[in-house]
């Protein structure tokens, strides 16, 4: 089975937060959907080895947060590539509490849960949450697509996302007849903790825009 055909499917880019006893907690997902309009239900798939997870089924309540072109990519990289357990992620953010529960600004907007049922999958949790609450921040601009993460942004997925693929090495690549991405001649530098790719030498004092790690982390690619 060609896995790449899951690359056209259609995915937003989230924030979704809950608390870890009364510390605020949460990580990245993509795979979120609205499953009816009354009551307003919404769906949400976790991996079990995402701290989260748990931080979820033991609270009840979950949010997520809707992330945009313009919001600040090193939320991606604090929340997709690190873990709650070990360190305190809403720390250095700006985020109110709705309903109990972080929801993070500098976002499109967010969205409240009640989780009212869950169905567990061999890698995941899908959670189930009636809305409680909804909100809008303006001024944002257009959501985040996870098309325009790839592309625009060169982040990838964490391992413990739904719909995380393994990267083409560029060896495969060439060997299926495709043009090495830096054919221009420019050196690129990759990020090693998050995939970030960066065309040209790396600046002194540089720091990844997604994840936030410094030069030590990057490797030039082949």
């Amino acid at each position: 089975m060609d896995t790449a055909v899951f690359r056209d499917m259609s995915y937003g880019v989230y924030i979704v937060s809950t608390l870890d006893g009364e510390r605020p907690t949460g990580c990245i997902a993509n795979s979120i959907m609205q499953i009816t309009s009354s009551p307003a239900t919404i769906a949400v798939s976790i991996n079990h080895d995402n701290y989260t997870n748990g931080c979820i089924a033991k609270t009840g309540k979950f949010a997520f947060s809707i992330l945009a072109e313009r919001s600040d990519t090193g939320l991606i990289g604090n929340f997709g590539f690190r873990s709650g357990k070990d360190e305190d992620k809403f720390q250095s953010v700006d985020y109110e509490t709705v309903q109990g529960i972080p929801v993070v600004k500098g976002t499109c907007g967010y969205v409240v849960c009640r989780v009212v049922d869950k169905m567990e999958t061999a890698t995941h949790t899908v959670f189930l949450g009636e809305v409680l609450d909804g909100g809008v921040y303006e001024g944002m601009g257009d959501a985040m697509t996870y098309a325009y993460y790839h592309k625009v942004v060169k982040g990838k997925s964490p391992k413990n996302a739904p719909t995380y693929l393994p990267e083409k090495s560029e060896k495969a690549d060439l060997a299926a007849g495709e043009k090495p991405q830096n054919d221009g001649g420019q050196e690129k530098y990759v990020c090693q903790v998050c995939g970030y790719a960066h065309e040209g030498a790396l600046p002194e004092g540089f720091k990844c825009p997604v994840c936030g790690v410094g030069t030590d982390r990057f490797k030039k690619a082949e």
